[in-house]
């Protein structure tokens, strides 16, 4: 009280850390993160307008916003991440990183970029081809995809373009166009491993369903707990990292040589079975909270940086 005035301090400067985990609606994981209590911290779930209503200096948002059902895009909100960071929060996950995994092109690129295997993918916008397509086998999919849906195997040259010719109407293709993916050959199941901060917290095999090619749970696969190899650790802590993210998942499909990232999933979604010996979800905040703190303290390191422009 100042002056018969309460005043609102700011999470971060009372001793307590409030990370926000920030999306238009809670998920099981969502809950499950936000009810894992540590000394210090406190998680809430809040959609962006009450992140934006909340948030001050000192306190730390986690975008968790996912790809649209329609597939048209990313769910409105990022543009709210940005006006916490302009405002001090510290932001995790934020909209480049978010776009970096949800717009599978651009995840191509950086993937690319940064030397990580990753199959072919090409650009198909109206009637124009973002050059030379793969040869079949392919995949056709949407540039913002989840769940398996609109993904189709196409064996042939001539399936491909009866592919292409039936999404031309589709509202997502006609936002973004789709993408031509060289196929990496299917083997049943791969290995989804969730990486918080700079570790991989926990992983599961998923296996698909019986008939199905791919190994997405909302297609009936079947989750098994999986001890990842080191190896592809390795490439999905070097995916989390050119992505720039926190929290995501990445799911690698082994080949004879190791292993192929095929996705990012900036709002991944997880259980108790991807680490069935200790709590998945503690192990995740206690990483988040760690990026947190190493991603404050360069914010003050640079701000007390003497400015390139400073008198001398």
């Amino acid at each position: 009280m100042v002056n018969g005035l309460a005043l609102s301090v700011p999470h971060g400067f009372s001793g307590v850390m409030l990370v926000a985990l920030v999306s238009r609606e809670p998920t099981a994981t969502t809950n499950a993160l936000a009810a894992v209590r540590i000394d210090g911290a406190e998680l809430l779930h809040m959609t962006p307008l009450e992140a934006l209503a909340r948030l001050g200096p000192g306190d730390v948002a986690l975008g968790r916003l996912d790809v649209k059902p329609t597939l048209d895009g990313v769910e409105d909100g990022l543009w709210a991440l940005g006006v916490l960071a302009a405002r001090g929060v510290t932001v995790l996950n934020g909209p480049g990183a978010l776009l970096a995994a949800h717009d599978k092109l651009l995840t191509a690129r950086i993937l690319r970029r940064g030397g990580l295997p990753h199959p072919t993918t090409r650009l198909v916008r109206g009637d124009r081809e973002g050059g030379l397509l793969p040869t079949p086998p392919v995949v056709v999919k949407p540039r913002h995809g989840s769940w398996g849906r609109s993904v189709t195997r196409c064996e042939t040259e001539q399936e491909l373009t009866a592919e292409l010719d039936r999404i031309r109407t589709e509202p997502w293709y006609l936002a973004h166009g789709a993408l031509v993916q060289e196929l990496v050959p299917p083997v049943g199941h791969d290995l989804r491993l969730v990486v918080a901060g700079d570790r991989m917290v926990g992983c599961v095999q998923r296996v698909a369903a019986e008939g199905e090619w791919r190994t997405n749970v909302a297609l009936g696969a079947q989750r098994v707990p999986a001890r990842a190899p080191l190896a592809a650790i390795q490439i999905a802590l070097a995916a989390a990292n050119e992505i720039a993210a926190t929290l995501v998942g990445v799911d690698l499909l082994p080949r004879d040589d190791g292993f192929v990232v095929l996705e990012v999933n900036g709002a991944v979604e997880f259980t108790a079975d991807y680490r069935p010996d200790e709590d998945v979800f503690r192990e995740a905040v206690v990483e988040i909270l760690r990026a947190a703190r190493h991603a404050r303290a360069a914010d003050d390191r640079r701000e007390l940086a003497p400015s390139a422009t400073a008198p001398i």
